[in-house]
């Protein structure tokens, strides 16, 4: 089964230069892990702030998911990041989709 992982992020809003440059880095390392790639898309209409980020991955299932993931999240340069990214991200909320035929 599919699943669409859509991660909504709200970027502080002096901070997307500084996203771009860690973004770049977290790229290099989710591609050793066989992380799919990625689409981006920055909010300049909507229900949400304009300083809102979607990053969004097509997996081939939930299980090749939960494999990348779990060798990723033991990664000191994937952690390393992940501090970087909350200096210039206010939160993430991460949402799983199912397309339907």
């Amino acid at each position: 089964m599919v699943v669409i992982e859509r991660e909504v992020q709200h970027v502080y809003p002096d901070k997307w230069e500084e996203l771009e440059a860690i973004d770049k880095e977290f790229n290099k390392v989710e591609a050793k892990y066989g992380l799919p790639p990625k689409k981006r898309y920055q909010m300049f209409s909507g229900a949400d702030v304009l300083d809102t980020l979607i990053v969004e991955y097509q997996w081939e299932s939930l299980a090749a998911m939960e494999t990348a993931y779990t060798k990723l999240m033991v990664d000191p340069e994937w952690q390393a990041l992940g501090k970087r990214v909350n200096k210039v991200v206010k939160d993430i909320r991460i949402e799983l989709f199912m397309p339907l035929p």
